[in-house]
């Protein structure tokens, strides 16, 4: 479930760059994309979390408090710990790195044309 996870936060934030080889992904990347955005907005956590801290005990292991980000990430990012201002932080990082592989996907879309 935290390959699963990962994986998805991947894919929100590098997914578009898949979109000029594979173009048909954009209808998987824009909810995903759209999600993340809204996850890192609303200060809640992603479904995924809960999940995967079932399993986590259901296997023996301690769940943990707060998100997948902040569990797996903070610590290594950002010591102190997730606040509301660096949540902000991801989803600017998040919209920015997206806008730039959309105007990529866009821009080689147009010249083929």
């Amino acid at each position: 479930m935290v390959a699963a996870h990962f994986a998805f936060i991947l894919f929100a934030l590098l997914g578009a760059g898949l979109l000029v080889r594979w173009p048909a992904l954009i209808w998987l990347h824009l909810p995903a994309l759209a999600w993340g955005i809204w996850i890192e907005l609303s200060g809640r956590i992603c479904p995924l979390t809960p999940i995967e801290m079932h399993y986590r005990e259901a296997a023996g292991q301690g769940g943990y408090t707060g998100g997948f980000i902040d569990h797996y990430l903070t610590p290594i990012i950002y010591p102190q710990g997730l606040t509301r201002g660096t949540q902000a932080l991801f989803a600017a990082i998040l919209i920015g790195i997206n806008a730039l592989f959309y105007a990529r996907f866009f821009w080689k879309r147009r010249q083929c044309r």
